[in-house]
């Protein structure tokens, strides 16, 4: 189900479960946290340097595979608290930029997938929204954080009490996601975006990638944001991809980095 593949820098995983909208169950939880540790494993390694994730056929993910569950004795804790919220962790702390290209469905874990995934670009015919209402259930995967965070909470409640969807061009339209594009020009925007960034000064990215998870996690100030910049500034002078960039801005040439 779950396929990874890595070249020039760039891993790849690929939700391969198109007859069932790339839904996951707990072995496709399982599988997708392999993916990712291999992935790791590869850019501590520094044969990667950009993620790329993506769902194959006409769906990102549609959420849980509830297929076969008893709603009666659903295991919901052991799904989410010992599978789902792990995984979500990892994903979010990747030692490398990462990506996503998002097509149609993209609901419960496919939504959480994609907000611990740094720059989301989206179909715009996607489908982001809380239709669980339908099966007695609740948003989850972070999605109420994502949703009030950015469209308030008299928004979300709508999304939750009406199950109506928005469209991938809403969705960034409010903020929630990067760039909104027609769904056939999505994947080869995306993949070149991330094979970019994998030859990109990625120890600068990554500084950029824990400002930000600090700024939004403790509501940091102007003036303490401006603190950690400093000390992330610090740190990468002496790297030497901040010396290249440098170099190569006073030659007047391409700067060649390696991430480090």
């Amino acid at each position: 189900m779950m396929e990874l593949s890595i070249a020039d820098g760039v891993a790849e995983i690929v939700l391969n479960a198109p007859h069932k909208l790339n839904a996951l169950n707990e072995d496709g939880l399982r599988e997708l946290s392999a993916a990712y540790d291999e992935a790791g494993a590869a850019a501590a390694a520094g044969s990667v340097r950009a993620l790329f994730l993506r769902g194959e056929g006409r769906a990102f993910c549609a959420g849980r595979d509830i297929a076969g569950v008893d709603g009666a004795n659903d295991d919901a804790r052991g799904y989410l608290d010992g599978l789902l919220t792990p995984l979500l962790q990892k994903m979010a702390a990747f030692p490398a930029p990462t990506f996503a290209a998002a097509q149609g469905a993209c609901l419960g874990v496919g939504l959480g997938l994609l907000i611990a995934t740094d720059v989301v670009y989206v179909a715009e015919n996607a489908k982001f929204g809380s239709p669980f209402g339908n099966l007695g259930a609740t948003l989850d995967s972070g999605g109420h954080w994502l949703f009030t965070e950015m469209l308030g909470a008299h928004r979300t409640l709508d999304l939750v009490y009406s199950s109506e969807l928005m469209s991938g061009a809403d969705a960034v339209a409010a903020g929630l996601f990067s760039r909104a594009l027609p769904a056939e020009g999505l994947l080869d925007f995306t993949r070149a975006a991330a094979a970019k960034a994998a030859t990109g000064p990625t120890q600068a990215f990554l500084a950029s990638k824990t400002l930000v998870a600090a700024i939004r996690r403790d509501r940091l100030g102007l003036w303490d944001a401006v603190a950690l910049e400093n000390e992330a500034q610090v740190a990468l002078s002496a790297t030497a991809d901040y010396a290249e960039g440098f170099a190569a801005f006073t030659a007047k040439r391409k700067p060649g980095f390696t991430g480090k």
